[in-house]
């Protein structure tokens, strides 16, 4: 049973898991956390808005299937562990740092985009093998 509580607490709660996700993944290269924490914490933003609003409500607001995000961060996190051996004549996963800083960020590197590879792959796994079971329940 859905109670309007629930689903009042999950239209307020997504977009700050959501953000809480990016947060996570962000200092993630420096600190505890990163893809995996990051993307688990998103996937659990998705579910509990399912649980609240229905799956096909969830499934309109993702507007894509989640398990296009696989291969999309499967290609992500393989292109930046691909970007020394074309870029820079070294290994294969050495980090490579842009010079300078940005702002909120601080230093970019391959390890950044390694992370959001990281992280979409367990979203798209995530939601897909929820989403799966829930259909099939």
């Amino acid at each position: 049973m859905k109670t309007i509580i629930l689903r009042t607490a999950s239209n307020y709660l997504l977009p700050v898991l959501l953000l809480f996700s990016v947060f996570i993944l962000l200092r993630g290269h420096y600190l505890p956390g990163g893809g995996f924490v990051g993307g688990l914490i998103a996937a659990i933003a998705f579910v509990l808005h399912s649980f609240a609003n229905g799956l096909k409500n969830t499934k309109d607001l993702l507007r894509m299937h989640p398990g296009f995000l696989m291969p999309v961060g499967l290609a992500i996190s393989f292109l930046s562990g691909m970007s020394p051996v074309l870029f820079a004549d070294m290994p294969f996963m050495t980090g490579l740092w842009m010079e300078g800083h940005v702002p909120v960020l601080g230093s970019i590197g391959s390890a950044l985009f390694f992370d959001i590879g990281v992280y979409l792959v367990v979203v798209g796994v995530t939601l897909t093998i929820i989403f799966t079971i829930s259909e099939s329940a």
